[in-house]
């Protein structure tokens, strides 16, 4: 993409009143901070918007298209201040890593998700060019004894569109190899009556059999989870969200190795009242997939596939399995996901 513009940012542009720094015939970006104190970034064409956390791991905290909201309904007003994920879980997308990824098993001792997901950002801008506005972060995550990376997160919108891309650049600058571990972890709203379908098989998803300490299992979830089993044993899995009253605790699939099954994955989940919501990424750069589904009162969220890198049990899990990647001294690893509604 040929950039026209660069529009530098400063945290002083952010007041708690809404300021225009951009406006078109195509778009329209307004920053604001709000009264938690975390500064936003809101890009919005003629069919909706992203609004993003450039201080803050780049966090995506909400989208809209066509009077669609993508997010998952969850109980936070607001982005709060917090150095783990789960301290501001009210946001549509984070960025999980990416030294460790996941729930921490029992001998891990990452954070949940992450040393990047609330990351404090060092700089941020504005990319214009013809047809598209991005946003553009950068972090340096420095430390004695330890690793040193750059990663620069990014977020495109094109002119009328209703899916956006999510872009992220990690470089090692450690002389030593460093592992890596990401997900790009988004946050879709439930969708009553739900259908899920790709273009890889429904069985390559696979039931979590591990239980994370967040999860408290009922007798009831424990035999849905048995139903489910027995569906996949006969070729089938869970492709319609048709009984919400089973997915508290939450429902948790694991893809691995989906490279073979096709080099670009679409995956897509389409509502009764005629809308739907798709993502699309490529197996060379996410070869594992998450599907996540939780209803309750206090949260409800149809999180159709995750891209990752690996499953998100945990550093020492990934470890396990052979699915940690590693990056030489200097290598740079990209990720680019294309998603929102349809």
């Amino acid at each position: 993409m040929s950039i026209a513009t660069k529009i530098c940012l400063n945290k002083s542009y952010f007041k708690e009143n809404l300021t225009t720094i951009l406006e078109n015939d195509d778009f329209k970006v307004t920053l604001f901070r709000y009264p938690s104190g975390i500064e936003s970034v809101k890009i919005a064409n003629a069919k909706g918007y992203v609004e993003l956390l450039p201080y803050m791991g780049q966090i995506i905290w909400d989208a809209e298209f066509n009077g669609i909201s993508l997010r998952l309904k969850n109980i936070f007003k607001e982005p709060k201040p917090a150095t783990c994920i789960v301290d501001t879980y009210g946001c549509f997308a984070f960025h999980s890593g990416l030294l460790a990824n996941g729930c921490p098993g029992p001998e891990d001792t990452h954070p949940m998700h992450g040393e990047f997901s609330c990351a404090k950002m060092d700089e941020a801008w504005l990319e214009i060019s013809e047809d598209t506005v991005s946003l553009v972060s950068k972090y340096e995550y420095c430390q004695g004894f330890g690793y040193h990376y750059i990663a620069q997160p990014s977020v495109s919108l094109k002119k009328d569109a209703t899916r956006f891309t999510i872009h992220m650049e990690v470089t090692n600058l450690t002389c030593t190899e460093m592992p890596l571990q990401y997900m790009c972890h988004m946050n879709y709203a439930y969708v009553d009556q739900g259908r899920i379908s790709s273009n890889i098989p429904a069985t390559a998803f696979k039931l979590r059999e591990s239980i994370p300490s967040h999860v408290h299992p009922t007798e009831k979830w424990l035999a849905y989870n048995e139903e489910i089993k027995k569906l996949q044993k006969k070729g089938r899995s869970l492709e319609v969200l048709d009984q919400p009253d089973m997915y508290d605790p939450e429902i948790v699939f694991m893809a691995d190795h989906i490279d073979q099954y096709a080099p670009n994955v679409t995956v897509e989940i389409d509502s009764p009242k005629g809308y739907g919501f798709r993502t699309d990424f490529s197996t060379k750069d996410f070869t594992s997939a998450t599907r996540w589904i939780m209803k309750n009162d206090d949260l409800q969220v149809a999180a159709f596939v995750l891209p990752a890198t690996c499953r998100p049990e945990g550093f020492l899990a990934a470890k396990k399995a052979g699915t940690l990647l590693y990056l030489k001294p200097n290598e740079k690893k990209t990720f680019t996901v294309l998603t929102g509604l349809k």
